[in-house]
């Protein structure tokens, strides 16, 4: 553990997973910034709300999980809204509302004081559907704002990052696969699961026989040193420093996997930049992941007893 508490700057989207009888506060960057905030990360939320009954309720909802609101602003578009279906296997597929408050993230200041004091930015790729929030987060501090910025200007974000985690949420239409590419080139660690490196392996015209290569592929042209796929109920596999480490997953009785690969995300994020060993790291994330899995809605409670029992039980 740094004797200091880590600071991470998480950016994206914020919204209310829509189930059939219930709403869940979520976004993959808030569920990331949730789990590490329990970790005592000092976390800066980087997103926009609306200015409506919705967006007041995920303020509050967000103050009250203790989670700093600073760089939550808010505008006149609706919150967003996410619907949720579940399969029988409690497998989540995703609905997602157009032009939200969190698809026009504007440019200040004090964002770019938080991602330059933070020890790591993490990003997903949902936010970037709209050109303004790429165009935010490629501007230098000391360009004009407008006008908007090409692809190629991503390697600012890495200049005023320290460590810079991208983290790929795939849901079709929503993505430009070019855009994609260039945020993992600028990346310092990408994550995605086995269906996304399916899809961003044929982009690339990576052409490997083994998980491995493919990652190890994917790095190389990426330049991108870290790379994590999640195998679901398999577990996952990570190319760190160089080395291939890869950890089973845990037997769970799913209740849905909304959110479980994103507080594997943050798990594995903070035991790597605690100076964990890369195998010990994954192995608690993969068991974050699982138990989260196990518990509705994307950001449970999951105390640490849980977790070692169930490391204790291998």
């Amino acid at each position: 553990m740094p004797n200091n508490p880590l600071k991470v700057a998480c950016y994206g989207e914020i919204l209310w997973d829509v189930f059939p009888d219930k709403k869940h506060l979520g976004g993959a960057p808030l569920n990331v910034a949730l789990r590490l905030h329990s970790f005592g990360v000092d976390v800066a939320m980087i997103s926009t709300l609306g200015n409506d009954a919705l967006g007041k309720e995920a303020l509050a909802e967000i103050k009250e999980l203790g989670l700093k609101t600073k760089y939550i602003q808010r505008n006149d578009k609706p919150t967003g809204q996410v619907t949720v279906n579940l399969d029988k296997k409690g497998v989540a597929s995703y609905e997602i509302g157009d032009n939200a408050a969190w698809d026009n993230i504007a440019w200040t200041e004090d964002n770019v004081a938080a991602v330059t004091n933070a020890d790591a930015l993490i990003i997903g790729s949902l936010v970037f559907r709209e050109s303004v929030n790429l165009d935010t987060l490629l501007l230098d501090a000391e360009e004009e704002i407008t006008p908007p910025v090409n692809l190629e200007a991503i390697e600012v974000l890495i200049e005023r990052s320290k460590f810079t985690v991208f983290d790929l949420n795939l849901r079709a239409p929503h993505y430009d696969l070019e855009v994609v590419v260039g945020l993992m080139e600028a990346a310092d660690m990408i994550k995605l699961n086995d269906e996304e490196l399916e899809l961003v392996v044929l982009a690339m015209g990576i052409e490997a026989e083994t998980l491995e290569d493919e990652l190890k592929m994917l790095s190389a042209m990426t330049e991108t040193p870290t790379v994590c796929v999640t195998l679901g109920a398999e577990g996952a596999m990570l190319l760190h420093k160089g080395g291939i480490h890869t950890q089973v997953g845990f037997k769970t009785k799913v209740a849905d996997t909304v959110g479980a690969g994103d507080s594997f995300l943050a798990t594995l994020v903070f035991g790597l930049l605690s100076g964990e060993t890369a195998d010990d790291a994954l192995e608690v994330a993969c068991a974050m992941g699982s138990l989260v899995a196990g518990k509705p809605g994307a950001n449970p409670t999951v105390h640490n007893d849980e977790v070692n029992d169930l490391l204790d039980d291998i």
